[in-house]
């Protein structure tokens, strides 16, 4: 019998939730499993933990088969089986501190890490000079990987007489297939309607079928139907979030600082056969 069968054997007996420190204790009571590491209970934890619905970081397992929840009385952190009935537990899952294994936390930290980083850049792009944000754009399409040539597909165009067109992605050596750029730099109001409609038109006197709209704020409910609905033009409208998230992505105004890395037990490598 593995852990995990005599966790689920000691549920299922159960019929109700339980924390892991009295699930390991029924485990030993009823000599299911013979536990050789120094810190049994935590073995039990991680087993409970990386197989639970609602709980994933990198080294969880994608089998799910438990379900963690918070026991209102006695606050503390339960798993149970997603057959049993438990009445008197909360439904929403809950992961309090004590109870998260260390690649939860590291991989709950990085998020928040992420969620600061691409706060900091939106707030760079929002006070950044309105040429500068343009060739910023065009410079994160080409990374993407759009365009013939990273050096030479790129072209910034903003300006006065720009015809509401900021910068312009040949997708091929001869400029056959383009893709037209605008790039507003808004600090707080989002993209209205109107303007979305004008650069459809602009792109459309190009006799163009792609468009590319970037703002660092957002955009209106009526601005996003008006992409929609463009006739025989594909509109993509970029946020400031979606912005943050393809800078952060391709790696574009960060620089790496420390790479960790987190590690599992190779359980092949002790495999003797």
């Amino acid at each position: 019998m593995t852990i995990i069968e005599a966790i689920e054997q000691v549920l299922r007996e159960s019929g109700k939730p339980m924390s892991h420190t009295a699930i390991y204790q029924a485990i030993i009571d009823k000599k299911l499993y013979s536990f050789g590491a120094k810190d049994p209970v935590s073995i039990v934890r991680g087993k409970l933990r990386k197989h639970c619905f609602g709980i994933d970081f990198p080294s969880a397992s994608p089998k799910k088969i438990f379900v963690v929840v918070n026991d209102k009385k006695e606050k503390s952190t339960l798993y149970y089986l997603p057959s049993d009935i438990a009445a008197n537990v909360v439904s929403s899952p809950v992961k309090p501190s004590t109870d998260l294994l260390v690649e939860e936390v590291i991989h709950i930290k990085h998020g928040e890490h992420l969620a600061n980083i691409k706060y900091q850049l939106l707030n760079l792009l929002k006070n950044t000079d309105p040429s500068f944000f343009e060739s910023l754009v065009v410079k994160l399409l080409l990374k993407m990987g759009y365009g013939w040539d990273q050096e030479k597909s790129g072209i910034v165009t903003g300006g006065k007489g720009d015809e509401g067109i900021d910068g312009v992605i040949n997708e091929d050596k001869l400029g056959l297939e383009k893709i037209y750029i605008q790039a507003k730099r808004y600090s707080e109001k989002d993209v209205p309607s109107r303007e979305v409609r004008e650069f459809i038109g602009s792109v459309a006197m190009k006799g163009a079928r792609k468009g590319v709209f970037f703002s660092t704020s957002g955009f209106t409910p009526s601005a996003i139907q008006q992409a929609q609905a463009a006739p025989n033009i594909n509109i993509t409208l970029i946020d400031g979030i979606s912005l943050c998230d393809l800078f952060v992505q391709y790696e574009m105004g960060i620089a790496l600082v420390k790479n960790y890395s987190v590690w599992e037990i190779d359980k092949n490598f002790f495999d003797e056969d």
